[in-house]
């Protein structure tokens, strides 16, 4: 244990491979260890709540959510740093970072569970992950309850009859845009992977090794598909850019899908949760949006507020956050 991390997920969780491609950037020692029934034991002793990843330091104390475990380790491990200096960059990509954790994985669930050529490929894959030795027969009854139950699922992410062509018109416009301004730099903002793109790809990794979305990514972005390639084992390739220099592609993807869909979304999840309602509703564009509240996410929005709430100087952020719909419900 004391010579590295271990880091306990599946290959098939956008928020386990977001982890290990941070510590690969950072090049810390770790081990990464399947999530199956032979790492049961050790996940029970050091896991507080029933999700992956889990990482257990070199002193054997747990820690679980990517997003708070990358930032206790970017405590430990500064450089090279995942945070632009520049203040309005550096909260973008915290703002793309909660996007892609959030909105991202509505894409990801959907696209995974909604067709039946993924089910099939994606309850056989997570099957034979838990059970890799499982005979042909034991393998086919468990793919298929896994199938069943995931299936069944689709409701959390708010992934429904009315919002499927909604969920699937919103990932193929970002991709679009995303190939726009990944044809001109390595990563999303310059030279090296900051905290945003390892939010965003953890999901465009997982919807690019299933079947449909998979397509999606191959056959219309070939850029994006390089930086998918590229986050598996990133590496400093240059500097951050200044905000004018991302504006021109990163503002549209800001505008037409963070504030349009997932910032309006996300303050009508916190006041559905406030009220304590079973569902609600929200218009998203011209399209409505139907689903029932997620309770965790109200606390990842409380942690956005208080990371706003330390920009010294907001007059130039809150000019490009109330341009793109992003302003409203920060100051809360």
């Amino acid at each position: 244990m004391a010579n590295g991390y271990r880091i306990i997920g599946a290959e098939m969780s956008p928020y386990s491979v977001k982890v290990r491609s941070y510590f690969r950037y950072k090049a810390i020692p770790h081990v990464w260890i399947p999530r199956n029934a032979a790492s049961q034991a050790e996940f029970e002793k050091h896991a507080r709540m029933p999700i992956i990843p889990l990482v257990v330091t070199p002193e054997g104390t747990g820690i679980q959510d990517s997003t708070p475990i990358i930032e206790q380790i970017e405590k430990l491990h500064p450089e090279p740093s995942i945070h632009p200096a520049e203040p309005v960059t550096n909260f973008i990509s915290t703002l793309i970072e909660e996007f892609g954790d959030e909105w991202g994985n509505k894409w990801m669930f959907h696209y995974r569970w909604a067709r039946a050529i993924d089910q099939h490929c994606s309850a056989g894959r997570l099957a034979r992950m838990r059970a890799p030795k499982a005979s042909e027969e034991e393998h086919a009854a468990l793919a298929e309850q896994v199938r069943t139950r995931m299936v069944e699922r689709v409701w959390f992410v708010g992934s429904n009859e009315l919002t499927a062509s909604q969920i699937e018109e919103g990932f193929q416009d970002t991709l679009g845009m995303l190939e726009d301004h990944l044809s001109t730099r390595p990563y999303l903002f310059g030279g090296r992977p900051a905290f945003g793109d390892f939010g965003l790809w953890g999901q465009l990794y997982e919807l690019w090794t299933d079947p449909t979305a998979g397509a999606l990514i191959e056959g219309n972005a070939p850029h994006v598909l390089d930086w998918i390639h590229r986050m598996l084992w990133p590496r400093a390739e240059g500097v951050f850019e200044a905000w004018k220099t991302l504006a021109p592609t990163m503002m549209p993807i800001l505008t037409k899908q963070v504030g349009r869909h997932f910032w309006t979304w996300t303050l009508a999840n916190e006041k559905a949760l406030a009220e304590a309602r079973e569902e609600f509703s929200v218009t998203l564009g011209d399209k409505v949006w139907i689903q029932k509240p997620q309770k965790y996410h109200a606390r990842s929005l409380g942690m956005l507020r208080a990371k706003y709430a330390e920009v010294a100087d907001k007059r130039e952020l809150d000019l490009i956050l109330a341009a793109a719909g992003c302003l409203a419900g920060l100051r809360a």
